[in-house]
């Protein structure tokens, strides 16, 4: 069974998590420092992430703003759920098939920091929201 059974709950904890990271100074320079849009949709549930290092500071998004990217990830709600775990490694989870790219595989290795501070707080925010 999914962890996420609903796109709604799976978007809240998303943005909680991202909005936390957006108040660190150092995760939003460094992802800022890439010049990077990169769109990641979800898939079972269904929801949608918007990195953008093009904005000063960098920013994240929910909802799909029209902005050609420069690399989409496609990829189950689970297997996110697994690398801010700490479960599985995003590399693996690359080279492994189950994160479907458009874009440079070199790109994808850059969200490697970004994903490094989400683990950080991952479990946290499942605590606090009573989903762990």
């Amino acid at each position: 069974m999914p962890f996420y059974t609903e796109s709604a709950v799976l978007q809240d904890v998303a943005a909680t998590l991202l909005d936390r990271l957006a108040l660190d100074p150092k995760v939003t320079s460094d992802f800022g420092r890439t010049g990077l849009l990169i769109h990641i949709h979800l898939l079972n549930p269904k929801a949608f992430i918007g990195l953008n290092g093009r904005s000063k500071p960098a920013s994240f998004s929910y909802v799909l703003d029209g902005g050609k990217p420069d690399l989409e990830l496609s990829l189950e709600a689970d297997t996110l759920h697994a690398i801010w775990l700490g479960d599985r490694r995003l590399r693996d989870a690359y080279f492994g098939g189950e994160i479907k790219t458009k874009g440079s595989i070199f790109k994808v290795l850059q969200l490697a920091p970004i994903f490094r501070e989400a683990e950080a707080q991952y479990r946290v925010i499942l605590r606090e929201k009573g989903l762990l």
